[in-house]
C-alpha cells in the first residue's frame, strides 16, 4: 500500500499555529500530550538532558538505526534542545524560552521543579499568561500527591486490571500503556480548554492531570454498576458484562469477535448462522435474558462458529449488518486499506534514517487539519537554531556546549 510522504505545511493553516510549547516532559504521558499539540500546529521545543535525552531514547530493542522505536512513536513534529537545568547558564536560556512560550508541559514528581524555580506558583507570577500543564501519578493534591506514577501500578490501582484477563484467571494489564496515554490525552484537552479560557481572561492557569484520575474515569459503566449495586466487576475474558453474545469465538482458522448489541441483530445473526431454534428460544429472546443465560448460549455458539472460516463468517455477518471482526495482529492492522485511506500510516523524512513510517493523526478536521511535518528529532538537533532565535550568538552557544549546559 502506498503511503503519502508528509511535507511541511503552512503553519498558519494549522489550528494551533502561533502557539509555542515548552516541553519539559519525558517518557510517555507528557510526550504524548505534546505530540497531539504539535500535530495540530503548535511549535513544541522539547528540552532534554545533554548526552542522555529522554529516557525512552534508550528503550529497546527495537531500534531504527540508533533511534529507539519507542521514542520515535510519540516525538514527531518537535524540536530538541538539550539543557542541563543545574548549570549556571541554564537560567538565562530558560527565561528566554519562557518569555516566548504559551504553554509549559511537565511530568515530574510533585515538588521536583520547585527546587529549580520552575513550579507553577513561581512561574505564574512572572509569566501570568503561561498555561502550565502538570501530569503526575496522583495529582497536585491529596494524601498521595508526592508519590511517583507508573503505568502498570496505575492500571492496577485504577481498577482496570481487576476487570481485564481470563475468567477465573490472573489480572492482566493492557497491551499498551493506557494510563500514560489517557493522561496525555486529558492533558492535551486541558491545555486546549485553558487556551480558550485565556482568550477570555488574559491569564493562564494550572492544568493538573493525575494518571490515577484518568484511569478511574475510564471505568464508566463499570463504576456506575458498582454505584448501583455495590458489587465490583469481575474478569470475564473477552465477554461483556451487560451484552450477549459479545465475545471471541474460535473459527476453523482463527478468532472471530462477535458484538451483537440488540435483539434485532441477534435475530439476524441467527439467520446467518442457521440457528432458527435459538432465535425462537425464550431463554434468549432479549439481551437481558441472553446475559442471564450466557453460559449455555456460549456453548451453542462455540460449536457452530468453529465450523466455518473467519473470512466466511465476516462476509456473511457484515452483509447482514451484524457487528463482527477478526482478531488481527499488529502487522495485519497496519496493512488495512481503511487505515491507509484515512491517512493513518504516514511517512516522514528523518535526519539519520531517511524515511520513517509513523501512525497518522486520528482527529480529522475538515478545514484546518493537522499534519505530520517533522520526524522525531535527534538529541539536541535544534539546540543551536533555537538558541540563535533566542538571541544567543555563536560564541556564547559554543561556551554553553563546552560547559555542558547544552
Amino acid at each position: 500500500m502506498d503511503e503519502s510522504l508528509s511535507r511541511p505545511g503552512e503553519p498558519s493553516s494549522l489550528p494551533l499555529a502561533g502557539l509555542t510549547v515548552l516541553d519539559l516532559s519525558r517518557v510517555l504521558s507528557g510526550p504524548y500530550c505534546t505530540m497531539l499539540l504539535a500535530d495540530m500546529g503548535a511549535r513544541v521545543i522539547k528540552v532534554e538532558q545533554p548526552g542522555r535525552g529522554d529516557d525512552t531514547r534508550h528503550w529497546g530493542p527495537p531500534f531504527v538505526g540508533r533511534e529507539s522505536a519507542y521514542f520515535l512513536s510519540v516525538n514527531r513534529n518537535k524540536e530538541s534542545l538539550t539543557l542541563d537545568f543545574k548549570k549556571p547558564g541554564a537560567a538565562r536560556v530558560l527565561d528566554a524560552l519562557l518569555e516566548r512560550s504559551d504553554i509549559l508541559v511537565e511530568n515530574f514528581r510533585v515538588g521536583t521543579l520547585r527546587k529549580v524555580g520552575l513550579d507553577y506558583e513561581t512561574l505564574s507570577r512572572r509569566f501570568p499568561r503561561l498555561i502550565y500543564c502538570s501530569i503526575t501519578g496522583y495529582g497536585q493534591t491529596g494524601p498521595r500527591a508526592s508519590e511517583g506514577g507508573y503505568d502498570a501500578v496505575t492500571q492496577a490501582e485504577g481498577g482496570l486490571m481487576s476487570i481485564t484477563g481470563p475468567e477465573g484467571g490472573d489480572p492482566f494489564r493492557m497491551g499498551v500503556a493506557i494510563a500514560d496515554i489517557v493522561a496525555g490525552m486529558y492533558a492535551a484537552q486541558g491545555v486546549l480548554l485553558a487556551i480558550i479560557a485565556r482568550g477570555r481572561t488574559g491569564r493562564g492557569q494550572l492544568v493538573d492531570v493525575a494518571m490515577l484520575d484518568a484511569v478511574a474515569s475510564l471505568l464508566t459503566y463499570q463504576a456506575s454498576s458498582y454505584f448501583a449495586v455495590g458489587v465490583s466487576g469481575a474478569r470475564l475474558g473477552n465477554r461483556h458484562p451487560s451484552i450477549a453474545p459479545y465475545d471471541t469465538f474460535a473459527t476453523s482458522d482463527g478468532v472471530l469477535v462477535l458484538a451483537v448489541g440488540n435483539d434485532d441483530q441477534w435475530q439476524r445473526f441467527c439467520r446467518v448462522a442457521a440457528l432458527p431454534h435459538l432465535a425462537e428460544d425464550p431463554l434468549y429472546a432479549t439481551n437481558a435474558l441472553r446475559v442471564e443465560h450466557v453460559a449455555s448460549l456460549g456453548a451453542h455458539l462455540k460449536t457452530v462458529i468453529a465450523l466455518r472460516s473467519t473470512r466466511e463468517w465476516l462476509k456473511d455477518l457484515r452483509e447482514a449488518g451484524v457487528p463482527a471482526g477478526s482478531v488481527r495482529d499488529i502487522g495485519e492492522t497496519l496493512a488495512d486499506p481503511q487505515l491507509h485511506a484515512r491517512g493513518m500510516i504516514e511517512r516522514v523524512e528523518h535526519a539519520a534514517e531517511k524515511a520513517l513510517r509513523l501512525l497518522g493523526i486520528p482527529v480529522k478536521l475538515s478545514d484546518t487539519p493537522g499534519s505530520v511535518r517533522m520526524a522525531p528529532p535527534l538529541l539536541g538537533q535544534h539546540s543551536a537554531s533555537v538558541l540563535r532565535e533566542l538571541g544567543f550568538g555563536d560564541d556564547e552557544i559554543a561556551r554553553l556546549r563546552e560547559s555542558g549546559t547544552i
